[in-house]
């Protein structure tokens, strides 16, 4: 339990390290995304810059608080002690991931990297819905357990930019690739992660948070 406990709490700190960072980065450092901007290059539709800057503004405030309201549903025993909070909670997490799916729809034809890149996140758009609907039903019918799993596996899409952004680094900054590659392949490094990981750990007894 003391060990459980002690993950959780560093998931916490790490998320919230994050979500700073995110939100200064994103609105008070380079709110006008140029540095992201400059290296969106062969684009086959024009970019509206306002209005794609809306909806990332948006994208991130909702994937910052589907990381936090997740998190916060994953505190031991959070269902048996609040489950008033827990469900409201639940509440804004779905509505959180719906706005993030979506707005990550509106720009996926504007990916970096292509119409690979864009179908990557439309792929991964799909699968994060079909997991989080899963879980909806799991709980609407009362399986708890089957619930928690789906919702672990749900809760790792929140952990994609995070992904792309590290693997894009590694290649792009330690090994060379050009950004927009790296970029592409580390949108398909984070999907594989994003599934592989919880489903590991859940097949062999661990659960990650």
């Amino acid at each position: 339990m003391v060990k459980n406990l002690s993950f959780y709490k560093l998931v916490a700190v790490g998320c919230a390290v994050y979500i700073l960072y995110s939100l200064a980065s994103n609105y008070m450092i380079d709110p006008g995304a140029e540095t992201f901007l400059s290296r969106k290059t062969d684009l086959t539709r024009e970019l509206q810059t306002s209005a794609w800057l809306t909806v990332l503004y948006v994208h991130i405030a909702f994937a910052c608080i589907a990381m936090a309201s997740g998190l916060l549903n994953f505190r031991a025993n959070s269902h048996a002690k609040s489950p008033r909070f827990h469900r409201l909670n639940g509440y804004v997490y779905v509505s959180s991931v719906l706005l993030v799916v979506l707005t990550s729809g509106y720009m996926a034809p504007y990916a970096t990297g292509g119409k690979m890149s864009s179908m990557g996140f439309n792929l991964l758009n799909l699968i994060w819905l079909a997991v989080t609907t899963t879980a909806i039903v799991h709980i609407r019918k009362k399986r708890v357990l089957q619930h928690r799993r789906w919702m672990i596996r749900s809760y790792a899409f929140c952990f994609t930019n995070l992904l792309i952004h590290l693997f894009t680094f590694i290649l792009h900054k330690m090994i060379g690739i050009t950004y927009a590659t790296s970029y592409t392949i580390g949108l398909y490094g984070a999907i594989v992660c994003i599934l592989a990981v919880p489903e590991l750990s859940l097949r062999i007894g661990k659960k990650p948070i």
